[in-house]
């Protein structure tokens, strides 16, 4: 069983759990979602019999992103989600979708029944001192634009914007002095933080007001992704840190989850389940 004796065994056990006064023994994720990319080859050619297998594992929450989902028939889709009591409370828009047609982007997050709209990446192209101050004026702006329409907003990160720096402050430190935090939402793709060398003790701590959602995967000793419980990340520690108590949402993704895919998603299911913090 995973829990927290990592967290509050040894000397300094008793202040480790002092400092979490929120969470009782055997604290428990409630809805657990997932990130459709990870299942984007099956999705692609079979949305509504991979929506009703996502359903089947246990997931109560997905996260549209890839797999071609932004050209299908979203009320088809959000029917579907009806009827197995699925919800989307977020999708993945790309910068480029936002930046061309803001409206359409919204009216298909309402239609999928999202609340919050999550830009999932940035290209290369914006990875310079110019065009990034220039992409974060417009970051702001879709956030205004989508609270306007009764939606909220966020930023995905994946590890270069840990890892780029301009002069001595690094492209996530430019994105959180310059969007309005009352805005602009993090979730936090746990993995790629990690991988970008980040105290992720310290980054939760920080980022904390403006949290989310978490992407969960698992790194593996290699340092490549696997499905969550097969790695070596301690995500009940992470999750017991009283920073984290306002992520509403925990969504199992895997980039390089092998075929065919639903073994993968059903590993970081039980995972996740039995976890207990």
């Amino acid at each position: 069983m995973i829990n927290r004796r990592t967290l509050i065994g040894g000397a300094g056990g008793a202040l480790a759990l002092a400092a979490m006064p929120r969470l009782a023994m055997g604290a428990q994720l409630k809805a657990i979602g997932l990130q459709l990319y990870t299942v984007r080859e099956l999705f692609q050619k079979d949305p509504v019999k991979t929506l009703e297998a996502v359903a089947r594992i246990g997931y109560r929450e997905v996260e549209y992103g890839g797999g071609g989902y932004d050209a299908m028939d979203h009320r088809m889709l959000r029917r579907t989600m009806d009827r197995l009591k699925l919800k989307a409370p977020s999708v993945h828009i790309g910068y480029d979708a936002l930046l061309a047609d803001l409206p359409k982007q919204i009216a298909m997050a309402k239609t999928l029944g999202a609340d919050t709209v999550i830009l999932p990446y940035m290209n290369a192209e914006f990875r310079n001192e110019a065009a990034w101050k220039a992409a974060l004026l417009n970051i702001n702006r879709f956030a205004t634009e989508m609270k306007k329409a009764g939606l909220g907003f966020g930023y995905h990160n994946h590890d270069f914007e840990f890892t780029t720096k301009v002069g001595d402050k690094t492209l996530y430190d430019l994105l959180l002095e310059a969007t309005d935090p009352a805005l602009v939402k993090i979730e936090l793709d746990l993995f790629w933080a990690i991988v970008a060398g980040q105290d992720m003790g310290a980054l939760l701590d920080r980022l904390a007001p403006r949290l989310y959602a978490f992407h969960v995967k698992d790194q593996r000793a290699d340092g490549k992704m696997t499905a969550v419980g097969s790695g070596t990340v301690d995500f009940g520690k992470l999750f017991a840190r009283p920073s984290t108590k306002n992520v509403r949402h925990f969504y199992v993704e895997n980039d390089e989850a092998p075929a065919p895919y639903l073994p993968d998603i059903t590993t970081s299911f039980k995972t996740l389940r039995a976890l207990k913090y």
